[in-house]
């Protein structure tokens, strides 16, 4: 399972916990996250985050 960050306001998605409050289940892969999804804290796109290793 990977991590990633958003360049913008530095919100971590980390897929091994996924967002079940925003309906992305635990273990949910980067890829596998909808493209139109946006950042809970700044509203930043998906091709805003880069991956990270924790």
């Amino acid at each position: 399972m990977k991590t990633y960050l958003c360049v913008i306001c530095g919100f971590v998605y980390d897929e091994a916990a996924g967002l079940p409050d925003e309906g992305i289940p635990p273990g949910t892969k980067w890829e596998d996250v909808p493209v139109n999804w946006r950042c809970p804290e700044c509203k930043a796109e998906k091709g805003d985050f880069e991956m990270i290793e924790i």
